[in-house]
C-alpha cells in the first residue's frame, strides 16, 4: 500500500513515514499541497494523510481536489483543530476520517488499517440500491431521487448508503458512527445529527414522501415508510 503524507513540519513527517514503512507501507512525503496535488496527478496512491494547515494551498482544498480525481481515494486529515464545527468542515471537504494532534502513532495506525480495508466482494455485485423513488448509483457514486440528480458530498454518500442497505432497521447514532465515521461515537458531540439534517435538506426536502424519520430515544429509521 502506498501512502502520501502531506505535512509541513518534518518531524511530524518523519515520524509519520517512519512508523508506516516499519509497519510495511510505502510512505512518501510532500510538505506543502501543491506539491501534493502534483504527485497525486502522476502517481497512484492508496491513502492520502493530510494536515488542515500547510503552505501553498490548504488541506481542505487539497482534499477537495484529490476527491474530484478519485471520490473512492481515502483521505486522512490530520490537525491541531477539534471542535466539533472543525471536524464537520473538514468532512464537508471530503475526508474519511479526521485524527487530532497531537495523537498517538497506534491510534494513526489503526485508523490507517480501517481506511485501507478492501470493500467487501459480496457487496460489489450491487452496482445500485433503490428505496422508493430514491437511486444510489455506487458505481459512479451518483443520486437520483423522482428522476432529477442530487448532489453529495462523499461522507454524505456513505451516509446515505449505510441507511440504504439497512433500510427499515432502527439506527442508532453509535451504529452510524462506527459503520459510517469508523470511529466510537463521542456523546459530546453532534456531527451525527449534523449530516443527516444536511441529508434530510437533500433528499427529502420537497418530498411528499419522507425517507429519514427520527425514532425518539433510540435513533433513526431510513425507508418509504
Amino acid at each position: 500500500m502506498k501512502i502520501l503524507i502531506v505535512e509541513d513540519e518534518p518531524k511530524v513527517a518523519s515520524f509519520i513515514k517512519k512508523g508506516l514503512e516499519e509497519n510495511n507501507y510505502s510512505a512518501e512525503i510532500a510538505y506543502d499541497g501543491l506539491s501534493a496535488e502534483k504527485l497525486a496527478r502522476l502517481n497512484k496512491y492508496d491513502l492520502f494523510i493530510v494536515d488542515i494547515i500547510i503552505p501553498g494551498i490548504s488541506g481542505l482544498d487539497l482534499c477537495k481536489k484529490l476527491k474530484m480525481l478519485n471520490i473512492d481515494l481515502p483521505v486522512l486529515m490530520l490537525t491541531a483543530l477539534g471542535t466539533t464545527d472543525d471536524k464537520i468542515i473538514g468532512f464537508e471537504a471530503g475526508a474519511n476520517d479526521y485524527l487530532v494532534k497531537p495523537f498517538e502513532f497506534r491510534e494513526l495506525l489503526a485508523r490507517v488499517k480501517v481506511l485501507l480495508k478492501k470493500p467487501n466482494q459480496s457487496q460489489g455485485t450491487v452496482n445500485r440500491l433503490i428505496v422508493g423513488d430514491l437511486v444510489l448509483d455506487l458505481d459512479t457514486k451518483t443520486a437520483l431521487r423522482g428522476g432529477s440528480q442530487i448532489d453529495l458530498t462523499a461522507k454524505e454518500f456513505s451516509l446515505l448508503e449505510f441507511f440504504m442497505r439497512n433500510t427499515g432497521r432502527v439506527l442508532s447514532r453509535i451504529d452510524i458512527a462506527e459503520k459510517v465515521w469508523d470511529i466510537k461515537f463521542d456523546f459530546g458531540t453532534n456531527v451525527v445529527d449534523v449530516y443527516i439534517n444536511f441529508l434530510r435538506k437533500k433528499i427529502d426536502k420537497g418530498f411528499d414522501k419522507k425517507l429519514i424519520h427520527t425514532r425518539v430515544g433510540f435513533g433513526y429509521v431510513f425507508g418509504d415508510l
